[in-house]
């Protein structure tokens, strides 16, 4: 059996973030993973930049059934916090839009500095290690302590259990849903699970309508009654992404429409009317061509969506009463999803361990002492942009104090 003050079970953000903080307080630490190497959803984000957080974090940024419970960890262990960890290693970085920050050269980096910090601090990592069972010591239950982990790897002992295995989505990243089985053996409640951050698969008929604009991004605002997103939206053969769809698939429900602004910077009646005084002769497609791509506009405003053949005709022969048809059609596009592509391409998954079940200081089990859960296993899910690893930092930062 192999002793240990603390172990954790997952070496992505959270884990290691924690193994580190708990390292630095001389807590013997252990790290187990089923994967066969560390960090692998860290390599892979940004593109393989890493955007590694975010310049404006607020609980605002994020998701729960208890919209509070986020409030003390960001406070505590803040973005400048990570950023100032990245400066001490030299690693260039560089800001996006909307504050995003992403590695100029590699995920590698932020990877290679959270591993540097484990090795400083003496945290072990184990491997390619599948876990068989959790229970807790029999000799320790007295005092609501200690655990005991089966493992191919061996029986593991520890004080204190921190569950930072992820959610479900991008099983080639080795994703599983182990996290939330520790918690509802020990008790927890799960708030229901599903694929966020993730593209929009369409109706058959739209499928076959929009399939051929695949590659084509738009900048638009996507909007439910709740909440609206203003970034580009990107046409797939399966159907809508890019980061305004991916922001609202986290707060779309199933049968529900989406309404998409194409020109939301632009007022598109008076666009038209000055253009009808200057450009008389020209025709509407072409004067539309200067704001939207061809073959969007070709689909949106053909005869059988809007009655009558407008695109082909000069300005000086279209209605001023038709270029609000034209307007209704480019910035109020209803879209009714069929489905998203669900956790094989999400980013994310929300839901998870009730919040409400957990300390918001400490991470730790309200139900059972010693036992910790976080990132992305709590049901905390942040907006695409970082918000997502500022979570895993400061979720396993605040385990690491105390664990």
């Amino acid at each position: 059996m192999y002793k240990t003050d603390v172990l954790i079970i997952g070496a992505g953000a959270a884990g290691l973030m924690c193994a580190i903080e708990a390292g630095k307080r001389g807590r013997d630490v252990t790290v187990l993973d089923h994967a066969n190497k560390p960090g692998k959803k860290i390599l892979m984000s940004g593109g393989g930049r890493c955007n590694f957080t975010n310049l404006d974090i607020r609980a605002d940024n994020f998701i729960s059934h208890n919209p509070h419970f986020c409030k003390s960890a960001l406070s505590r262990y803040t973005q400048w916090d990570f950023i100032g960890m990245v400066n001490a290693y030299g690693i260039p970085y560089h800001e996006r839009d909307l504050g995003k920050l992403f590695c100029d050269d590699s995920a590698k980096d932020i990877l290679n500095m959270l591993l540097a910090e484990c090795a400083n601090v003496g945290v072990q990592l184990r491997l390619d290690c599948d876990i068989k069972s959790f229970e807790k010591s029999a000799a320790e239950k007295a005092d609501g302590s200690g655990f005991v982990v089966e493992t191919s790897l061996g029986v593991f002992q520890a004080s204190s259990l921190v569950i930072a295995t992820g959610g479900l989505s991008i099983p080639k990243m080795c994703a599983s849903p182990l996290g939330y089985k520790v918690a509802e053996q020990f008790g927890h409640t799960i708030r229901p699970t599903v694929a966020g951050l993730v593209p929009f698969t369409l109706q058959p008929q739209d499928k076959d309508l929009y399939s051929p604009l695949s590659g084509i991004a738009v900048r638009s605002r996507v909007s439910n009654e709740r909440i609206q997103f203003t970034e580009n939206i990107l046409f797939t053969h399966r159907g809508l992404s890019g980061p305004a769809i991916l922001q609202m698939s986290s707060y779309w429900q199933a049968g529900e429409a989406v309404d998409i602004n194409l020109l939301p910077d632009v007022d598109v009646v008076e666009y038209l009317k000055s253009r009808q005084s200057t450009h008389a002769r020209t025709q509407l497609k072409t004067v539309l061509a200067d704001l939207l791509p061809k073959r969007l506009i070709a689909i949106l405003l053909s005869p059988e969506r809007v009655g009558k053949d407008l695109l082909d005709k000069p300005l000086q022969e279209i209605a001023q009463a038709d270029f609000g048809v034209v307007a209704r059609q480019l910035q109020c596009w209803r879209v009714k999803p069929n489905g998203t592509e669900g956790y094989r391409t999400a980013e994310v998954t929300l839901g998870g361990v009730d919040c409400n079940e957990l300390s918001s200081k400490t991470m730790e089990s309200k139900k059972v002492a010693g036992l910790y859960f976080i990132g992305e296993v709590v049901d905390v899910t942040g907006w695409l942009g970082g918000y997502n690893f500022q979570w895993a930092w400061s979720s396993g930062w605040c385990a690491g104090q105390v664990v």
